[in-house]
């Protein structure tokens, strides 16, 4: 079996978000005690849009977030025409001849590479997962070669099939 799926997939989905909201809460708390202790911070109080900032980061962070990061599952094996998907500890198997569509991203960071089943598997009915492929500025723009070699391989199996 190889791994597909980079192994910093539970930085970006479990760490990353605590590290961001904890910094909003942080300086919202922050920016509420100054406002109602005028007298610490040497003159007025700060102004209301130190306030809402914060909220508007979180509201906007929670849905980019859930569009692209809270998604992703935790692991993608190959294991010859089989995908090995792990999710919140749960494994399933998914044939490559059920992938319908492959999608790779390659202006997002992070990279994400997006399956779409033809029957709904537990999972969902797409599995998307951050590649495990070198990042570079070389690499910038070129297509991702973990998704181009899952293409390719859907490809000869369809081929197979017919």
């Amino acid at each position: 079996m190889r791994r597909l799926s980079s192994t910093s997939t539970g930085f970006y989905k479990r760490v990353f978000p605590v590290l961001w909201f904890g910094f909003i809460s942080l300086f919202f708390v922050l920016s509420l005690w100054a406002r109602f202790h005028p007298e610490s911070v040497r003159g007025r109080p700060p102004e209301p849009m130190f306030l809402l900032m914060p909220l508007l980061m979180a509201t906007i962070g929670y849905f980019v977030f859930r569009r692209l990061i809270f998604d992703l599952v935790d692991e993608v094996w190959l294991d010859g025409d089989w995908l090995v998907v792990s999710n919140r500890g749960e494994k399933r198997r998914v044939a490559l001849g059920d992938v319908m569509n492959v999608n790779a991203t390659t202006t997002t960071n992070p990279r994400r590479i997006t399956l779409m089943l033809r029957t709904e598997s537990r999972f969902g009915s797409s599995l998307s997962f951050i590649p495990a492929s070198p990042r570079g500025l070389m690499s910038l723009f070129k297509p991702d070669p973990i998704a181009t070699e899952l293409i390719k391989r859907v490809d000869a199996i369809r081929q197979a099939a017919r």
